[in-house]
């Protein structure tokens, strides 16, 4: 057995839990086994296997049985830990859309125009947009999931207003390339749009831009690893 399998693992960390990686500490197989939800005889088989090959310890004293973690059982948990806690730490490089353009209700250009948000926009992106959104219709369940999956990472946040008859809620903008173009993929608080339709913005007409048309296929791509500031 040169690698730990998935079992002999658990069974390490079982043992870890109890402090067995410095003191010879007492345990039966049958214990064991409850505690790593396996039978009695599978607990007693991962004890042979895992003395066998060097990563534990066992003293016997009649039917009383110790088991200590050896330094090679260490390290080899020491180097599993490592590695699960690098991919569960890390983020992808970018999230990628693909749809078509769709065309909008020209809601985009009244409501991006307005000085409640464009002000914030020219201090946290660093220019007013364009008046207007283009709208992306996502075109498989890959991205559709991407786009739900946003809010779990930093985004720059445009505050909600109010202009005393009503009140403006909040956007989340996240710094996107779309063929090419830079532009701001963003959510909104309140939208009539549903999950297959994404919103963005840029300082210039992205269909002006990339020669781009509604029914046009684009890729928009956000990328996870920029660190995301507020002035």
């Amino acid at each position: 057995m040169p690698d730990l399998k998935i079992q002999h693992i658990l069974t390490l960390a079982e043992l870890f839990t109890k402090g067995a990686r410095y003191n010879f500490v007492p345990i039966t197989t049958s214990s064991l086994g409850k505690s790593i939800n396996k039978s009695q005889q599978s607990a007693s088989k991962h004890l042979v296997e895992l003395e066998a090959s060097g990563y534990v310890e066992r003293l016997r004293s009649g039917q009383r049985v110790s088991v200590r973690i050896t330094n090679k059982g260490y390290a080899e948990m020491l180097k599993i830990s490592s590695i699960l806690k690098s991919s569960l730490e890390s983020v992808p490089g970018h999230l990628e859309f693909k749809g078509t353009i769709s065309s909008g209700m020209g809601e985009g250009a009244y409501y991006m125009s307005m000085k409640g948000y464009t002000k914030q926009f020219k201090t946290k992106l660093g220019y007013v947009p364009f008046p207007g959104t283009l709208n992306v219709k996502l075109k498989d369940k890959e991205s559709i999931e991407a786009k739900r999956s946003l809010d779990a990472y930093p985004a720059i946040m445009v505050d909600g207003f109010s202009d005393g008859k009503r009140t403006y809620g909040w956007v989340k903008c996240y710094p996107a390339k779309i063929n090419g173009i830079n532009a701001a993929l963003i959510l909104l608080e309140r939208t009539h749009h549903d999950d297959s339709i994404v919103e963005l913005i840029s300082e210039e007409n992205i269909k002006k831009a990339t020669k781009l048309s509604t029914g046009s296929k684009v890729t928009i791509r956000v990328p996870m690893s920029a660190k995301i500031t507020q002035n």
